[in-house]
């Protein structure tokens, strides 16, 4: 299944060309080895009159989407495989209202739900960590109001980025998350979280990083303190272009308007683009994100919100 995927517009559009061509896909996708009933572990099914699989041992009615991120969608899976198409497409990443515009969407909110669902599908569970020699460093993102800043800002995002070394000066793979505070208990869980152990993490001088070695980690420290910003761009370079390109995309593809309960998927949608940005292969990328959101369970709208109404904006300002 891995090289069953289009490499161009014209293929996409004659492989997914009617519901049924969508349906077989995703199903060659969620059983790649065949056919598995979810009731009984049956291997044999035959297609219903509702689009259902009809397992022979149970006779259990399964659909394809159930469980899935597609599960109850009431628009055809063919617009939601040119969403897919469209979104891994766009080099520099799609907005609602561009989603809405090349999809003829009537409604705001669906392509807002859509996008941020597709968000939540690019994170593959289970994902490899980080190895070699990584760079860890936190940065501020917007906030509702001015604060101070440096470690202690108030009213911004505190975001942690690991970034692989390769080579002199190039960047590997990356990773980034949210966290509440620059404690020791928020900084090294989240290098455990994304960065084998044995590993060389190199950080600045900050005392929550002090417990690494304990954790298994060789720590390189460049002391940063009371040295101007170029000296830390300088010693810890591949955080901070990261940093850097992360706050550039937010203020240019989505022109910040990032409510600050959805900022996670956001920088999943950054990573899966940065850690992919080398890929010719535009279909393999859609492959991919098909793969994910069939492994993705279903995602209510209230969900999405996080408790908040439909945002029109949010961090606007990058510190």
């Amino acid at each position: 299944m891995d090289d069953q995927y289009p490499e161009t517009l014209l293929e996409f559009e004659e492989m997914f060309n009617t519901e049924e061509a969508c349906r077989q896909y995703l199903a060659r996708v969620r059983w790649p080895e065949g056919f598995v009933c979810p009731r009984c572990g049956g291997r044999e099914a035959w297609p219903s009159r509702r689009h259902l699989l009809l397992c022979r041992g149970c006779e259990y009615q399964v659909s394809v989407t159930a469980g899935t991120l597609f599960q109850d969608t009431h628009k055809p899976l063919r617009l939601w495989f040119r969403a897919m198409w469209y979104v891994t497409n766009q080099k520099q990443g799609a907005s609602a209202l561009g989603v809405q515009r090349v999809l003829g969407l009537g409604s705001y909110t669906t392509a807002w739900s859509w996008l941020h669902k597709l968000r939540r599908a690019m994170v593959r569970p289970g994902r490899d960590r980080l190895t070699g020699t990584i760079e860890v460093d936190e940065t501020y993102l917007g906030g509702l109001r001015e604060g101070k800043r440096g470690r202690g800002s108030g009213g911004k995002a505190l975001v942690i980025i690991a970034a692989q070394k390769e080579g002199a000066k190039k960047i590997g793979r990356i990773r980034l998350a949210r966290i509440p505070d620059a404690s020791a208990s928020s900084l090294e869980g989240f290098v455990q979280q994304v960065v084998e152990a044995g590993s060389t993490v190199h950080t600045d001088g900050w005392d929550g990083y002090g417990g690494l070695p304990g954790l298994g980690y060789t720590h390189e420290i460049s002391v940063l303190r009371n040295k101007p910003k170029a000296a830390a761009v300088e010693l810890l370079p591949r955080v901070h272009l990261v940093a850097s390109l992360l706050k550039r995309w937010l203020l240019g593809t989505h022109q910040g308007a990032v409510a600050a309960p959805h900022l996670d998927y956001y920088l999943d949608e950054f990573t899966f683009r940065f850690n992919r940005r080398t890929s010719r292969s535009r279909g393999k990328l859609f492959f991919r994100l098909v793969e994910q959101a069939m492994a993705l369970e279903p995602v209510e709208f209230k969900q999405l919100l996080g408790g908040k109404s439909l945002p029109q904006v949010g961090i606007t300002g990058v510190n």
